[in-house]
């Protein structure tokens, strides 16, 4: 029953305000009522926490507060509380505020509660409050536990029993996948989210967990996690365990066969393509010994592996050179043990780049050798005149010309020296 009084008794201003302390993050929305003073505001309140009811009020005039629940029942009355529910609690009564806590809150207080304030006319302010419920642990389930690479796998997620309704994403290790959302709302205004999501997988994917991630307002860092458990067929490769060079005439051959998969490799086979195994080859569960080799034995061996899932194979090319009449020259150079060929007979690299270089440095040379012996011989050309025939020009004949020139034999009286 509701308590009023009359227009004469002295009781003071207030706004009701209902916020919740417990929730850190969205601010609430004020509603304030046109041409009053009250205020109120909106809140969003996780279910049994506590909410902290208050009432705000200007310009104090001494009129009458209270505040009603969802129902119209008068909660408080100034500092009164008529109402026989102890969840509700006076944490501030003053001029100005009035302010109620409301502990372990449920999904039937949500609704709309008014701040009245006996004025003329009378006036109030309403405040919704929406509960939030958070969903329960997520399920996650696979349509198969285990599956084989190449193929499709399908994982389902459940969200039950949150309001508002929860959303769901999926990482298969650090990549994002997409999947289909369905949401279902229950009688009691609850909602079930369930999400699917399909796609093939690779041997690289065993052992890579996959997170259903819960994203709800009232509840963080909610995931279920589940494991993929991939088959995947044998991973071959032969490894020579002796001879660590080429294999020649005499020598003997032991190959070694490492296989993984998932399951294990059940099953290791040897044999020769196109031809028989060396009759006197001994096979011991994974390795290859052949003794005494000889040219005979060339060919490809191969080694296959086999599992629940499929059979793989890895090839392993023997040839066999002459025995060395000779003490051979350690060698630095790399052989491969996958074909005994790869080293013996392979021509020298020649480094054409070094010789081009030479050639150029050779040509330059002569080059600059021609053009100093050019300009030199451009510095020093000219005319070169003999005194033989000098003082001849004027001579009448030819023997004159010969007594008269320079050099001439004229003298024929000069003494004459001989050297013994």
């Amino acid at each position: 029953m509701a308590i009023t009084g009359s227009g004469s008794l002295p009781i003071p201003l207030c706004v009701f305000v209902i916020s919740v302390a417990f929730l850190s993050k969205g601010a609430a929305e004020t509603v304030t009522v046109d041409g009053q003073n009250l205020a109120t505001d909106n809140v969003s309140v996780i279910e049994g926490e506590t909410a902290t009811i208050s009432c705000r009020v200007k310009n104090n005039d001494d009129s009458v507060i209270q505040l009603l629940n969802p129902n119209r029942q008068t909660i408080y009355f100034r500092e009164v509380r008529p109402l026989k529910d102890s969840r509700f609690q006076l944490v501030n009564f003053s001029d100005n505020e009035l302010r109620v806590s409301l502990s372990n809150v449920s999904l039937s207080d949500e609704g709309r509660y008014v701040c009245q304030l006996y004025t003329d006319p009378p006036q109030e302010a309403y405040a919704d409050i929406t509960v939030l419920v958070p969903p329960g642990n997520p399920i996650i389930e696979s349509r198969e536990d285990v599956v084989s690479e190449g193929n499709e796998t399908e994982l389902t997620c459940t969200a039950m029993g949150s309001k508002p309704a929860a959303s769901i994403r999926w990482m298969k290790g650090e990549e994002e996948l997409t999947g289909e959302t369905t949401v279902e709302e229950t009688y009691d205004r609850m909602f079930t989210v369930t999400s699917r999501v399909r796609f093939s997988v690779t041997k690289e994917d065993d052992g890579v967990p996959v997170d259903c991630i819960i994203d709800h307002p009232a509840v963080k860092d909610l995931l279920a996690q589940r494991h993929l458990e991939v088959l995947y067929k044998p991973e071959v490769k032969i490894v020579v365990t002796y001879p660590d060079g080429l294999t020649r005439e005499g020598d003997n051959l032991d190959l070694t066969c490492i296989a993984e998969g998932k399951p294990h490799p059940h099953q290791i086979n040897w044999l020769r393509v196109d031809d028989d195994v060396p009759p006197h080859a001994v096979v011991t569960g994974s390795d290859l010994y052949i003794e005494n080799l000889n040219k005979s034995y060339n060919g490809t061996y191969r080694c296959v592996a086999s599992n629940a899932v499929g059979e793989a194979y890895d090839d392993y090319i023997l040839y066999v050179y002459d025995a060395p009449t000779t003490i051979p020259t350690p060698s630095t150079n790399p052989v491969n043990t996958q074909d005994s060929r790869a080293s013996d007979g392979a021509p020298q690299k020649i480094d054409h780049a070094v010789i081009g270089g030479v050639v150029a440095v050779v040509m330059f040379a002569i080059l600059c050798a021609l053009i100093v012996l050019g300009r030199y011989f451009a510095r020093h050309k000219g005319t070169y005149f003999t005194h033989e025939a000098k003082g001849a020009d004027d001579a009448a004949d030819a023997d004159t010309a010969i007594i008269n020139a320079e050099g001439g034999h004229n003298n024929s009286d000069e003494k004459k020296e001989y050297y013994i």
